[in-house]
């Protein structure tokens, strides 16, 4: 069987790819397609995530074997097939390739051809441009260096704590940088 995948950015609108490989290829394979389709050198500490259909995160796919308790199943990308994680069309993953930044890619299974195979995967469309691998954090502290923090930086100089409404902001658990809604990805194909 042949799996074909959408990938999108949330940092840039025009991107997308889409990546046929084997479904007995490794999350290794994979990982390689990615980075031969985005143009990045293989050096960071890379990790898949399946997803729930609002992508929250499950299991993770590691690059590197991560020692977890003897309790928890631990998932390598060298010794993972994808048809070990992956059965149904709609499945959705995050490909993370700045770890330091929690970067990501979204992924989703958008076909599974059956009756036939492929050798290698292999990158058959391709639009826009990829978001840079890594955030340059020196460049990015000089910006915010640069930028007036003073007491009107915010807006009201005479802003009163005790006018702040607590009751009406939700803190509670959910809806963090776990969760995303890219619409975007149902409109291809």
């Amino acid at each position: 069987m042949v799996y074909r995948f959408i990938l999108v950015s949330d940092e840039e609108d025009n991107f997308f790819r889409e990546i046929k490989i084997d479904s007995e290829a490794k999350f290794i394979d994979f990982h390689k397609a990615i980075l031969e389709s985005v143009g990045y050198p293989d050096d960071q500490l890379t990790s898949f995530f399946m997803c729930e259909d609002n992508w929250e995160k499950r299991e993770e796919i590691t690059r590197e074997e991560m020692h977890t308790r003897s309790d928890e199943d631990s998932w390598v990308m060298d010794s993972t097939r994808l048809s070990d994680l992956i059965e149904d069309e709609g499945q959705r993953l995050i490909y993370v390739f700045d770890p330091l930044a929690d970067r990501c890619f979204f992924i989703e299974l958008k076909e599974i051809q059956t009756g036939c195979d492929l050798d290698a995967p292999v990158c058959t469309r391709k639009s826009g441009k990829a978001p840079k691998q890594t955030l340059d954090f020196d460049e990015l502290a000089k910006t915010q260096n640069s930028i007036d923090t003073g007491e009107s930086f915010y807006g009201d100089e005479g802003f009163n704590e005790d006018d702040l409404d607590s009751e009406g902001f939700d803190m509670g658990e959910g809806g963090g940088s776990d969760t995303v809604s890219l619409d975007s990805i149902d409109d291809l194909y």
